[in-house]
């Protein structure tokens, strides 16, 4: 059995035709720095038939993230760090929630019920955890044990974003931070992002809050390890192409230049 059999074999739900649950970009990177992107993708395994939904509600913020594997693949090669992509999308199952947490698996999003998930036993979650979350998990630890062999501390930052508005409410921001407990890298990152020649509108924990424990990627891998974190949140519009992602790698690679040359930052905070 080939070493790609046998990855499908323990990924249950995920056919030799679709695409694996987790992409590493950049891999060998040199940055002290992992990017992690949850949502960063729509696909659906063939066999599960789009959850019974039409390709316009899967090109939508219900599925994904939207413009953000544009954003933290361009963002990867700026500042030469791995980075860690999600391979589907977050109607199977929400990779930025515990497992204990009721949204990890949606009946109804966003006032849009999804066939697919109707009435999950047990064994049907059980299945999309070995097929899709315990894999990306896994490809997180793995990327941060490679720095742990080198006797690094990374910076650990995760790519979102966030729709115009909603239930209509303009949500007037640009981009925003979310963070909780660690101003290492947030405080600096948003001083310098404030201070653009282009005059974003920036948000602090705005239109979500780091603090909500909703929050897991972040808590699970970098606020319980003690690692300097932030995530970022951009609205989809501005990154929904490769010129718009490429632009705000470029803002975010800017204003992170500085943040990241202190090597003070790289040490672990107690918890």
């Amino acid at each position: 059995m080939s070493r790609e059999q046998a990855e499908y074999r323990d990924w249950p739900l995920i056919g030799p035709r679709d695409p694996p649950p987790y992409t590493v970009l950049n891999a060998d990177g040199t940055a002290k720095v992992l990017l992690v992107a949850d949502h960063a993708s729509n696909a659906i395994p063939e066999a599960m038939r789009k959850l019974g939904l039409d390709d316009r509600v899967l090109g939508e913020h219900v599925a994904y993230d939207i413009g953000t594997r544009r954003l933290v693949a361009h963002l990867a090669r700026h500042l030469d760090a791995p980075a860690v992509v999600a391979g589907y999308s977050r109607l199977l199952v929400d990779l930025n929630r515990s497992l204990a947490d009721p949204t990890a698996f949606v009946a109804e999003s966003d006032g849009i019920l999804v066939p697919g998930n109707q009435y999950l036993s047990p064994a049907d979650k059980s299945l999309r955890v070995k097929s899709f979350y315990t894999p990306y998990r896994r490809a997180i630890e793995q990327m941060l044990d490679r720095f742990r062999e080198r006797r690094i501390v990374p910076a650990f930052i995760s790519i979102h974003s966030f729709t115009p508005s909603l239930a209509g409410v303009t949500r007037p921001w640009h981009i925003s931070l979310l963070w909780d407990k660690d101003p290492r890298i947030p405080m600096p990152l948003l001083a310098r992002l404030r201070d653009h020649p282009d005059g974003f509108h920036v948000g602090d924990n705005e239109p979500y809050s780091g603090k909500h424990p909703a929050d897991y990627t972040i808590d699970h891998h970098a606020e319980a390890a003690g690692l300097p974190h932030v995530s970022i949140e951009v609205r989809q519009d501005l990154i929904n192409s490769e010129g718009g992602a490429e632009r705000w790698a470029m803002v975010l690679h800017g204003a992170l230049l500085e943040i990241l040359a202190d090597q003070h930052l790289y040490r672990l905070r107690e918890t």
